[in-house]
């Protein structure tokens, strides 16, 4: 999978993006469904209102994966770009949903920690405001993706977060497969 789709998802994001760079970091499977998620050791999906990186995390990803160009990079633009699909079969469970950008306020913004054994890590949890905007897109296929960022550097004015969630749609058919999808995650240099 990383020799053929990681480059393919790096020339996305650069097409998407105009970025000068991309660098794929990591990719996450998730699924609906509990026993094949088990007998797979793959992820659940996230019902939770969430943006993956903060003020911190974001440029910390860089210094992590990218050490001993960190500096030099740190000084330009960058962002952290995220692709999500679906795989295999139409989502019919547990779409993805995203905040418009530009009403997510900062007052929204809860810092949460999260540790792994070789890190320590943050995202924001994002609290309820009724002025959110919210889209989502009914029953994606396999060759349709979203491209969205979870971090910006630039403080221009600019959207810099994606709040997003998986959600429990009222209107999923009671025969509905089991949401399965990818996310990959992106480096952006421009």
């Amino acid at each position: 999978m990383k020799r053929i789709y990681y480059p393919e998802m790096e020339a996305l994001v650069k097409a998407e993006t105009g970025a000068s760079r991309v660098l794929v970091f990591d990719h996450t499977l998730r699924t609906a469904d509990d026993a094949d998620r088990m007998a797979r050791k793959i992820r659940e999906v996230v019902q939770r209102v969430h943006n993956d990186y903060t003020e911190w995390s974001g440029p910390q990803r860089v210094r992590d994966l990218l050490p001993q160009e960190a500096d030099e990079l740190l000084r330009r633009r960058f962002a952290i770009i995220q692709v999500w699909r679906p795989i295999r079969h139409p989502v019919e469970t547990d779409p993805l949903a995203i905040c418009d950008a530009r009403s997510l306020s900062p007052k929204n913004l809860v810092i949460s920690e999260r540790r792994y054994p070789d890190r320590i890590g943050q995202t924001y949890a994002i609290t309820y405001d009724r002025s959110q905007l919210w889209y989502w897109f009914p029953r994606m296929r396999r060759d349709e993706a979203l491209v969205f960022k979870t971090y910006e550097s630039f403080t221009d004015g600019r959207p810099r977060w994606t709040a997003h969630t998986a959600f429990k749609d009222p209107t999923s058919p009671p025969d509905a497969k089991p949401r399965e999808s990818i996310e990959i995650r992106t480096l952006a240099f421009f």
